[in-house]
């Protein structure tokens, strides 16, 4: 066993092996067309029917179309890490796996207990923007029934509630129903984003691409400074809306739109040919959003002025059918509705999904309770479902969506950071592992992705980076209390050396 203590090491060749344990095994009946859709499905949700306008509106203007260029750039290099991980190391858990095999189980850990804050949190909110879009589809059909109920202090949201029971009932009958249920969803949601595309190319007006970066707004009272980005604060700008800052605040925001092609790497371990199919879902749901995310940004800028996409004094947020709806063509916007509310849900069932394969993972090498790891006879992890469903429900009904966003972009550059450092690591100490899938020029293209989501991250805001920090203080405690004397490395490790690992 490499390493003792908190930088034990989980060798990929031990990770392998586990995934045959007959009471933890996976059922392993996806191909790269599951693994597409699956990308896809998650990718295309909350990010093109609000983000694009939102984010135009309020922080970049039109520039918002390279704001996306610029996100997929850095999530194309990372992905192209993650491609050579989940060829090399096909087992359940993504960056967490990848990260007890080169960094140690400590780093594993935090890794783990990241990625639950990317999911977990990320399935919570987009849930509740899907039971915002279901009160609109009642409302089109002549239902007037709001989805989110007074209950005391808080809020009760009966939709989204309901959403991820369904959904996590679909997931824990099994991976594949799941992935049937994605397609025919992702097909209905995709055709909603090329109609938007080709019925708002008709409405655009070249003059609304300029000034296509506007000039940067002056600070008031009203915009304190933690409120801006780091990159801002840090650089001496004022604000962090429009201008440069703007830009690249604009980038790091969208990348909330990419957020989820890194799932396809979590179902590595249930993919029939994960060295050909694991790299082709991961880069091929990327290029294919990219697209999409560029052409909807272009014609919803080019549709209005962005300024009338800035949300009201009211707190009311600009959608694709803000700009629909200002050229009278309101059955687009109906339209918009109905995609949106289809495309949320695949977007919550495939976060569940990362979520549940993620803590199935930490489960069955000890750091969570083993229970969770317990594969029922479908071949899915039964217990770490229904945990993980009760969890997001709570969160979902009862709590504000409010910052979620930036809470889950943080989270996932992180994770993206050590899965590009770790094929450098895993190269120079492992270079025999068969690798299906190899990224090019290692270490110029991780480095390079290093660099990129480290300037993601920095152009996010100071009051992100302190709630990421206390979350990270929190799991550290609790690997303390529970994940680092429950190890099954660490027992095992106990055992060869008679009882003393030390750290």
């Amino acid at each position: 066993m490499p390493g003792t203590g908190l930088w034990r090491t989980k060798s990929v060749e031990q990770s392998i092996l586990d995934t045959d344990e007959p009471d933890t095994k996976l059922r392993k009946n996806l191909g790269t067309w599951d693994l597409i859709v699956f990308g896809v499905s998650v990718v295309i949700g909350a990010g093109i029917f609000t983000l694009a306008a939102r984010t135009a509106g309020d922080v970049s203007g039109p520039s918002v179309s390279l704001a996306f260029v610029l996100s997929a750039i850095a999530c194309g290099l990372a992905a192209l890490c993650y491609a050579e991980f989940a060829s090399t190391v096909p087992v359940a858990g993504s960056a967490y796996t990848y990260s007890y095999a080169t960094f140690g189980e400590f780093i594993a850990w935090i890794i783990g207990w990241d990625l639950i804050l990317e999911f977990a949190v990320a399935a919570a909110a987009v849930s509740k923007g899907w039971s915002v879009y279901l009160e609109e589809v009642l409302k089109l059909i002549g239902l007037s029934v709001p989805t989110s109920l007074p209950l005391g202090p808080l809020q009760f949201d009966w939709g989204a509630l309901l959403l991820v029971v369904v959904l996590s009932t679909l997931l824990a009958v099994g991976t594949k129903l799941s992935a049937r249920v994605s397609l025919v969803i992702t097909i209905i949601k995709v055709a909603v984003v090329l109609l938007v595309i080709v019925v708002g190319l008709a409405y655009i007006n070249a003059d609304n691409y300029t000034p296509f970066i506007p000039p940067a707004e002056q600070a008031t009272e009203d915009s304190p400074a933690i409120e801006q980005s780091l990159l801002s604060l840090m650089l001496g700008g004022q604000t962090s809306t429009y201008g440069m800052f703007g830009l690249l605040a604009g980038a790091s925001l969208v990348f909330f739109a990419f957020i989820g092609f890194d799932i396809v790497a979590t179902t590595a371990e249930e993919t029939k040919n994960p060295q050909k199919n694991a790299p082709r879902g991961i880069l091929g749901s990327l290029a294919i959003v990219t697209v999409l995310y560029v052409a909807v940004a272009l014609v919803v800028t080019g549709m209005v002025p962005y300024t009338d996409l800035a949300t009201t004094e009211d707190g009311t947020r600009a959608t694709l059918a803000t700009a629909f709806a200002q050229h009278g063509v309101t059955w687009a916007a109906a339209i918009i509705s109905v995609g949106a509310l289809a495309g949320l849900t695949t977007v919550v069932m495939v976060l569940l999904l990362g979520q549940t394969r993620v803590l199935f993972a930490m489960s069955r090498d000890g750091l969570m309770p083993k229970g969770l790891a317990k594969t029922s006879t479908a071949g899915t992890p039964m217990r770490a479902t229904v945990l993980v469903g009760v969890v997001v429900v709570l969160a979902a009904a009862f709590f504000p969506a409010d910052k979620l966003e930036e809470m889950v972009n943080v989270g996932t550059l992180f994770a993206f950071i050590l899965v590009s450092l770790g094929v450098i690591v895993l190269r120079r100490t492992r270079p025999d592992l068969p690798r299906g899938f190899r990224a090019p020029l290692v270490p110029f293209v991780p480095i390079l992705a290093i660099l990129a989501c480290l300037w993601l991250m920095l152009n996010l805001t100071a009051l992100t980076w302190v709630r990421f920090m206390v979350w990270m203080i929190a799991g550290v405690v609790i690997y303390f209390l529970y994940g680092r004397s429950h190890s099954r490395l660490g027992k095992e490790g106990d055992v060869a050396h008679g009882g003393s690992v030390t750290s």
